[in-house]
């Protein structure tokens, strides 16, 4: 499943990079987050909660950064589980940064999830659906609280 988009943040791009590498910024803006401890400088472990269709999951995974061109690009890998057996799932997310103007920076993402297991017997439309949902409720809090960190957004 792919899940792409992008917003513009009116800020230095330094500011935006800086910011988006934060792990407790990342955290805080996933829906359903509990949990996102560092391991190191490239990896951080969490835990996220969230309901799909009937099944309440609690998802354990890890993430680690294995390309970074800063301030323009980082592509980070993640694996997890749920716990209770519901599914696994892994995920590739590629960000790219582009100052399209003084002191305003075009954040563009894409992921690409794999989903096995009870999870996945949803089906493209319902799994879809859901990580449209929290996709959007993430850009929204990440714009959110760059906004009041750094500036503004468009």
């Amino acid at each position: 499943m792919q899940i792409e988009g992008k917003f513009t943040m009116k800020a230095p791009i330094q500011e935006v990079w800086d910011f988006l590498l934060e792990p407790g910024t990342l955290a805080s803006c996933i829906p359903g987050a509990e949990k996102m401890e560092p391991v190191d400088d490239k990896t951080w472990e969490g835990v996220v909660k969230q309901k799909v269709g009937p099944i309440s999951v609690k998802l354990n995974f890890t993430q680690s950064i294995t390309e970074m061109d800063p301030p323009k690009h980082v592509k980070a890998v993640g694996r997890g589980a749920a716990a209770g057996g519901a599914g696994t799932f892994s995920q590739e997310t590629i960000v790219d940064l582009k100052e399209v103007a003084k002191d305003e920076v075009e954040v563009a993402y894409r992921s690409t999830v794999s989903i096995v297991g009870r999870l996945a017997t949803f089906g493209e439309r319902i799994m879809r659906a859901k990580v449209d949902k929290i996709g959007k409720e993430f850009t929204d809090n990440l714009q959110e609280k760059l906004k009041s960190r750094v500036g503004g957004s468009k």
